[in-house]
């Protein structure tokens, strides 16, 4: 039985067996098996309850029955691939269906691979086979991406199924995706997908394949901090590596610390390494804000500016979290008179965070000294020894410093990229990009 349109007859655009009209009618009330639908099953398949109904009973149905199903969904296979609906039951069978099922269903995406994988359904069908298909039914799958993975990669859907090619293929069979990135590994992490699989490759992929993109990558860190898309890169080796990515990533901050602090995507940055790096590293930051705040004699002092600033308030906050209780001593004795301040000029709701982190970790009995004084109060003699810029002894050599940034401009490699829809990043609850990249398959949840 040919599949007709999964949409509601209603409207005018497919046809409706009286089976379907009575099972829509009488679900409710009366209690239908999968024999009940047998030579209806491509239809059922197309159509939402259908379908729902379709894959709750797949789970549970015995072998005699997922055959019959099967048999009536084999000649359909590639439409159902690519249907609203459909394409949920073909996962069904991926995951429930035996290994005849599998080999069969994926021996029909030949010749359709990079197809399935651009489609908006059927990609999803392609990153399922991945995950329950035998390895050289897998490298069969992902052979005919080939030519494609860059392709793919920029693209809303086929970036998905690299991503699982990564996750799920062993290194042999991908070792074409991570060639296919020589050479463009910056470009592709500022790219709105890119940069997804990028992170990807940082997280599964061999180690010889994780050297060579981490090598491309140092000399575009100063770079991608500020970047749209590039950050999130740049947040993902500082929260993964310990080698010297992630030291090339801390002496960049240092360098243009306020800067970063104050850029609407590079700050994002800062509060990831401020949360991953180890308390000498957050005494830098101490030290380079306090000596800012007193060289700036002719214009508004560092921690006021940040304190007033939409992103750099938050660094701010992060610092406050995170500081051990001497440096935080240390800190309280610069930040208390920027509070004054910053007050007297006028702050909205961010002073009052600031202000609540502040008075929570100077509650009685928390982050005190030795002689029990907590901050603007005796030091008790561990006053802290402030390293030497530019700090290269701990954490490599200076990196090149970047361009003047502003809160309100992007870096010049992500000025050219076109804004994507809203499921591409998940957007923080300030008026900026989250801190970390979503893998969103929530998007394939729901029938």
């Amino acid at each position: 039985m040919e599949i007709h349109s999964h949409h509601d007859p209603a409207a005018g655009d497919g046809v409706q067996s009286a089976l379907m009209y009575e099972f829509k009618s009488n679900s409710k009330s009366k209690r239908y098996e999968l024999k009940d639908i047998y030579e209806h099953i491509a239809e059922f398949s197309g159509d939402q309850h259908g379908s729902r109904f379709i894959q709750t009973k797949l789970e549970t149905a015995n072998s005699d029955e997922k055959e019959r199903v099967f048999r009536e969904i084999e000649p359909n296979a590639i439409p159902l691939m690519t249907d609203v609906f459909g394409n949920y039951v073909i996962q069904k069978f991926f995951e429930h269906g035996d290994q005849t099922h599998k080999k069969i269903l994926a021996n029909k995406m030949r010749g359709q691979v990079l197809t399935l994988s651009l489609q908006m359904y059927g990609c999803r069908v392609v990153q399922k086979a991945l995950d329950h298909v035998l390895v050289d039914q897998q490298a069969m799958l992902v052979g005919e991406l080939k030519e494609h993975v860059i392709k793919c990669v920029k693209d809303q859907n086929g970036n998905h199924v690299i991503q699982k090619a990564i996750e799920r293929c062993p290194p042999q069979t991908i070792e074409f995706i991570t060639a296919a990135f020589r050479g463009q590994v910056q470009q592709l992490s500022i790219h709105p997908y890119g940069c997804r699989v990028v992170q990807r490759c940082l997280e599964r992929c061999d180690t010889p394949s994780k050297t060579a993109i981490m090598g491309e990558l140092m000399d575009g860190i100063p770079h991608m901090i500020p970047d749209q898309y590039g950050n999130y890169v740049v947040q993902h080796v500082v929260s993964k590596d310990e080698g010297p990515g992630k030291a090339r990533v801390l002496q960049t901050v240092l360098g243009s610390l306020e800067n970063f602090s104050k850029h609407k995507f590079a700050s994002n940055v800062v509060e990831k390494c401020i949360e991953q790096a180890d308390d000498y590293w957050r005494r830098q930051v101490v030290y380079i804000l306090a000596d800012g705040n007193s060289r700036r004699l002719d214009s508004e002092a560092v921690l006021v500016s940040m304190i007033k600033d939409n992103f750099g308030n938050y660094v701010i906050q992060k610092l406050l979290d995170t500081l051990c209780a001497e440096d935080f001593t240390t800190f309280m004795d610069q930040l208390q008179p920027a509070v004054n301040q910053a007050k007297r000029t006028g702050c909205g709701k961010q002073m009052l965070s600031i202000e609540k982190k502040m008075h929570s970790r100077m509650s009685p009995g928390r982050w005190t000294n030795g002689s029990g004084s907590i901050y603007g109060q005796s030091h008790g003699g561990y006053g802290l020894q402030m390293p030497t810029p530019p700090f290269a002894s701990h954490y490599g050599s200076a990196a090149t410093t970047p361009p003047p940034l502003t809160s309100d401009t992007q870096s010049l490699q992500s000025s050219n990229i076109s804004s994507v829809n809203g499921d591409t990043v998940e957007g923080a609850d300030r008026s900026r990009k989250g801190s970390e990249v979503i893998n969103d398959e929530s998007r394939y949840v729901g029938r």
